[in-house]
């Protein structure tokens, strides 16, 4: 009977140690209000960036998970980039573009792929995101930082 309470043991030990060690590779993104979150129609439950890090040169996607208590007709999503508080990126979309409209009450997921030049400078940025509707009202604001690294110095054969 001991040795099968060892075993049990030393799985839960294994179990507990692959999960510490997992723990490190698992990121998230903090992604923070523009202001009060009550005063905006859309929540942002969460940002997910493929690659993460984002290397220059290479496509980098920007999920955005999000919900509504309210159909959404039309707007239009802006996105900032700044580099030491400094903007140096501003783009604007349809926001029927990134999602179909009319986007329903509930979960949708707002996702925006780019490829940043080969001189992008390394280091690490900000960006905001602001989602208004068809009137300019302000449905979410948030920002997330990000980094970006060099590409890999191998090309391909």
């Amino acid at each position: 009977m001991t040795m099968i309470v060892h075993l049990k043991l030393n799985f839960i030990v294994l179990c507990f140690s692959t999960l510490f060690l997992l723990l490190p590779f698992t990121q998230s993104t903090d992604v923070k209000y523009c202001g009060q979150t009550d005063e905006y129609a859309v929540k942002v439950q969460g940002v997910e960036i493929l690659p993460d890090p984002v290397v220059r040169g290479k496509p980098a996607t920007f999920n955005i998970s999000a919900s509504t208590g309210q159909a959404i007709s039309s707007g239009k999503v802006v996105i900032e980039v700044y580099y030491f508080g400094v903007r140096v990126h501003t783009e604007t979309h349809d926001l029927c573009e990134k999602l179909s409209c009319p986007v329903s009450a509930g979960n949708f997921v707002l996702s925006h792929t780019q490829t940043l030049p080969g001189i992008t400078p390394p280091g690490s940025y900000n960006l905001k995101m602001t989602i208004k509707d068809d009137h300019n009202q302000k449905l979410s604001c948030i920002s997330f930082n990000f980094k970006i690294v060099f590409g890999s110095l191998v090309s391909a054969s």
